[in-house]
């Protein structure tokens, strides 16, 4: 017997986050009976899991997915104001996969997704700390002093954020690493300093880059980058 949400992640339904939200939601039946208690567990040998009416099948192969998404895609299987997704980019794709992480609609860059629920759940749970680094164009010329406050933290809606690596790459450009993942961080840490994000591209996640993805492509992962990614959370 394992915990529902666990269950849904490891289909690819959503991650854990999300699935519990399903729950809530009242979506998610097992054997007949809607389910909302979080602390729920099944079998999914066993038991008839249904998300929408639809069975849930176990996932029995992964796919590891990384595309470089362009602007003006929002970071989500579905949206409410139908705006394009980042699911409209992966033509050919038949498996059920989801995002890991979020990339803001503004901004462009390398983003994972997958439908191995498991390691979705590690690679964005705050313990692992997995690095992403970030080149982003600003407003202005920050100095010595405006990239020693971003290594070191700012405060962000009351809380700071922990220490960065910061590294200018011209008169108005840095490249940034993070170990948290915090709606529009690299944007609210630069406007936090007086220097406004005016273009921002994700180049890296963990041991993963790719300089020669175009936008709006994607490609599976390697097997060894898969086993990195792994070795890393």
């Amino acid at each position: 017997m394992e915990r529902l949400q666990k269950i849904l992640s490891q289909a690819g339904i959503a991650s854990r986050r999300a699935s519990e939200q399903l729950m809530l939601d009242g979506r998610v039946t097992v054997n007949g009976v809607t389910v909302r208690e979080l602390g729920s567990k099944a079998d999914p040998s066993r038991d008839d899991i249904r998300v929408d009416g639809r069975r849930v099948k176990v996932v029995e192969h992964h796919r590891y997915l990384l595309l470089n998404k362009p602007r003006g895609y929002v970071t989500t299987r579905s949206d409410p104001q139908r705006r394009p997704t980042v699911i409209d980019l992966l033509a050919g794709v038949r498996e059920y996969v989801y995002p890991v992480g979020r990339l803001d609609f503004d901004s462009e860059g390398l983003l994972l997704l997958t439908n191995d629920g498991d390691l979705a759940a590690r690679l964005t749970h705050p313990r692992h700390a997995l690095p992403r680094v970030y080149e982003a164009r600003v407003l202005g010329e920050p100095d010595a002093h405006d990239v020693d406050r971003l290594a070191r933290g700012v405060t962000i809606e009351g809380r700071r954020t922990l220490p960065a690596e910061v590294k200018p790459l011209g008169p108005n450009q840095l490249r940034i690493t993070i170990r948290e993942g915090r709606n529009r961080q690299v944007r609210n840490m630069c406007e936090a300093i007086g220097h406004p994000v005016t273009h921002l591209k994700r180049v890296a996640i963990g041991p993963i880059k790719d300089a020669k993805l175009k936008p709006g492509r994607w490609r599976d992962l390697t097997a060894e980058e898969v086993r990195a990614l792994k070795r890393t959370v």
